[in-house]
């Protein structure tokens, strides 16, 4: 085991001095981490070097409670969102503790396992150890940090409350992973349940059913119109699936383009707004992105007319962000923000209601958030509702095209039976 002298910052933001034993660096960082200091620099010493160096000075006072904070890091997935939600977290909680910003950003780079964002944040603390504005160096990679993001910053720096916006950033990326994660969740396994009943029905068609439909040829038998129709598709099934795929594939293709083009997206947005059940999910995910992200650069400090810009762009649906433009404009020329969304019969009237009631009485964030909240209890209800009946309805239509499909084999094998008797 070797001796290193390192260099670190403890949980009041001090630079602090001291020797650790460990076997590497990664040990080093590791130890350093159960005491609350965090790993500025580490270099191996000798023996002699490493009595004189402690002789200097000892670890600092611990910091639990920040530790087990960057500890969160560590669990970093791989989805960007994710990732700069987890690690915001992190940056305000050190913010918190007194760090200065380049220190903090040091501290959280140390501790950081997604690559991409790693390299972001390093040349962003550059940026800002030139004298470049934390928000300025976010906004030079708009890939990972978005325009939400970035304007957040910058009003925080620009009232001098960073850490309290850091931490409603946090807040709200969290809460958006997570409504996210809920419905992805909830569509996992339908999708897997349909993945296996289309790949059960296509060994049937191409295993089962050519071998039974030889034992009828011997026969020469006319068969149910149910049976021909069933070996038919088998027959096309087996001969030409790579053609099918190949179909498959370019149908995609084109859909893919045509969904890409700005009257295809808006016509798919349409849809997916009008489509019975879901479409009304679509929906409410949508106001509720937009009443809390709205409401989170309000309390910020962002100005209305940019918080409505950056507002548009979180919706994920093209109707919607029409609405929204052509709200900002009325609002450009005086209007309230509820009677335009009113004029669209986009929003709910209970939606454009509370928001009148909070510009009237000058509670529109709290309003906003409330109407959020309100409409994240009722996205869980109805995913809920939604994953209870998704899974029935699966079963039975496995089990029906199954059930079908065995019909179609079996009724002309009992025909022939009661023939040959």
């Amino acid at each position: 085991m070797a001796h290193f002298a390192y260099t670190g910052i403890d949980a009041r933001g001090k630079t602090v001095r001291g020797t650790v034993d460990a076997d590497y660096v990664k040990g080093v960082r590791q130890a350093l981490r159960r005491q609350g200091i965090f790993l500025d620099d580490a270099t191996p010493l000798a023996e002699g070097a490493a009595a004189k160096a402690v002789a200097g000075g000892g670890l600092a006072a611990t910091a639990p409670g920040l530790v087990a904070a960057l500890r969160a890091v560590k669990r970093l997935a791989s989805n960007p969102g994710a990732a700069v939600a987890l690690s915001t977290r992190q940056l305000a909680t050190l913010v918190k503790a007194g760090i200065p910003l380049v220190e903090a950003l040091t501290a959280l780079i140390e501790q950081l396992d997604h690559e991409d964002l790693r390299d972001a944040y390093k040349i962003v603390r550059d940026r800002v150890n030139e004298g470049t504005s934390f928000a300025t160096a976010l906004g030079q990679h708009p890939q990972i940090f978005p325009g939400l993001y970035v304007s957040m910053v910058a009003a925080g720096e620009a009232s001098g409350t960073l850490e309290a916006v850091l931490v409603r950033l946090a807040d709200f990326m969290e809460g958006q992973v997570k409504l996210r994660g809920k419905i992805v969740g909830a569509l996992a396994y339908p999708a897997f349940m349909a993945l296996m009943g289309v790949g059960i029905v296509g060994l049937m068609m191409v295993v089962v059913v050519p071998k039974v439909s030889a034992i009828f040829d011997d026969f020469r038998q006319a068969l149910p119109w149910y049976t021909a129709l069933l070996i038919g598709v088998s027959n096309v099934v087996a001969r030409f699936w790579w053609g099918l795929l190949i179909l498959a594939g370019f149908a995609a293709y084109l859909f893919r383009r045509w969904q890409q083009s700005p009257e295809g997206a808006f016509r798919w947005d349409a849809f997916r707004l009008a489509v019975p059940v879901f479409g009304e999910l679509t929906r409410m995910v949508s106001i509720s992105r937009f009443a809390r992200t709205l409401s989170t650069l309000l309390a910020s400090g962002v100005p209305l007319l940019k918080a409505m810009d950056i507002v548009k762009n979180v919706m994920e649906n093209r109707v919607l962000e029409a609405v929204i433009t052509e709200a900002a404009g009325s609002i450009k020329e005086g209007e309230s923000i509820a009677e335009p969304l009113k004029r669209s019969g986009r929003f709910p009237p209970i939606v454009t209601q509370m928001i009148s009631i909070g510009e009237r009485s000058g509670e529109l964030e709290s309003m906003l958030e409330a109407v959020a909240s309100s409409y994240d209890n009722a996205i869980d209800a109805r995913v809920s509702v939604l994953t209870s009946l998704l899974e029935p309805i699966m079963i039975v239509v496995m089990g029906s095209t199954s059930g079908g499909i065995a019909f179609a084999i079996l009724m002309p094998l009992l025909q022939l039976n009661e023939f040959a008797q």
